[in-house]
């Protein structure tokens, strides 16, 4: 499972013209889930993000987190994230799970998220033509790929 985590003063999500859901300051949470992800990649995650201190504290250090600030959260499904460009100029999504696998995590990822979070986080929709609009805060993007990160944390 990889995010692309950005902290934002705000974001939305807008399907065919009309607003499908929106925050004000806090995380935009783009995901991409590949073929071998489990629920051990969410609950890493999930919890990885809510506690992530990306958030300024009164001297201005980044010491705080979504939750330290009150902030929200709108997490987005992106299988482009898996792109491979090794051959060629086309991006390749063969890592990229399919329908059957994805939609479920993506669901689970989003639940347990806001279960863990203590409040509701929006969505957009799972394969919808979207466009996700931001003002990144800082610029701050953080990029983790759950796979590398526990393969560097258990060997």
């Amino acid at each position: 499972m990889r995010v692309v985590i950005q902290r934002v003063r705000k974001a939305s999500v807008t399907i065919r013209e009309q607003l499908h859901s929106a925050i004000g300051q806090g995380l935009l949470i783009l995901l991409g889930i590949e073929c071998e992800d489990t629920p051990s990649d969410v609950n890493y995650l999930v919890k990885k993000i809510v506690n992530l201190r990306i958030f300024n504290d009164d001297n201005g250090v980044m010491n705080r987190s979504v939750m330290d600030i009150n902030g929200e959260i709108l997490c987005v499904s992106q299988f482009t994230l898996l792109a491979t460009t090794h051959k060629g100029n086309r991006p390749s999504y063969i890592h990229a799970a399919k329908p059957e696998i994805s939609i479920p995590l993506y669901e689970q990822f989003c639940k347990d998220l806001s279960l863990f979070f203590g409040k509701p986080v929006a969505t957009g929709v799972f394969g919808a033509d979207m466009q996700v609009e931001l003002i990144n805060d800082g610029p701050v993007t953080i990029w983790i790929d759950s796979k590398s990160t526990i393969r560097q944390t258990n060997g």
